[in-house]
């Protein structure tokens, strides 16, 4: 039997365009959810492989800090070593110089003249004591002068006490009778008791 269409050919077509282009748009939709979705996925595995890389980077950071710090902390103890280093080799350097001084002071001394009290700031002394004249004063000032180991001896003053006269004297230190040798002399004007 032959067939015979009654609906009209072209309204079948029709329709049939609009199945397939509801098919492809379905396709098409469900391709872009598709891909949103591995894009999605990709992009989410990216950053979390960057934060997993920054996350090692600052602990990685952490623990140079805590070397820097470490280090910072060796180089001011090794700073204060040298300092200290430093000081004992200026203190044994010094150390025959202040029998000296004191050997000088003993010798410089004259007869009838008392210290009552030596002190010294740095290189510098200051004498104080109780004499029986003005002139053992200058005598002392002159031994002074005349010392290898002290210089530019200065007068202050005496004072009437009943029990004699007090003084005050300063004297700079000499660092050694050699180095002074070498020095150029510039003796300070001293004053007469």
């Amino acid at each position: 039997m032959p067939r015979i269409n009654l609906l009209p050919w072209r309204e079948q077509q029709r329709t049939d365009r609009k199945k397939a282009f509801g098919v492809g748009l379905a396709a098409a939709g469900l391709g872009a959810v598709v891909l949103t979705g591995l894009a999605w996925l990709f992009f989410g595995q990216l950053i979390d492989s960057q934060q997993a890389r920054n996350a090692r980077l600052r602990d990685e950071i952490k623990t140079l800090d805590k070397q820097i710090e470490e280090i910072n902390n060796l180089e001011q103890q090794k700073e204060q070593m040298i300092a200290r280093t430093q000081i004992i080799e200026k203190l044994q350097q010094s150390r025959p110089e202040i029998v000296h001084d004191f050997d000088t002071f003993v010798r410089t001394i004259p007869d009838g003249t008392y210290l009552t009290s030596l002190t010294q700031t740095d290189q510098r002394f200051k004498l104080q004591g109780i004499t029986q004249s003005g002139g053992r004063v200058a005598d002392l000032m002159e031994a002074m002068e005349g010392s290898e180991w002290l210089k530019d001896p200065e007068f202050e003053g005496l004072t009437n006490k009943p029990y004699g006269l007090e003084f005050t004297v300063y004297a700079n230190q000499r660092t050694s009778p050699a180095d002074e040798a070498q020095a150029p002399k510039t003796g300070a004007p001293r004053k007469n008791p």
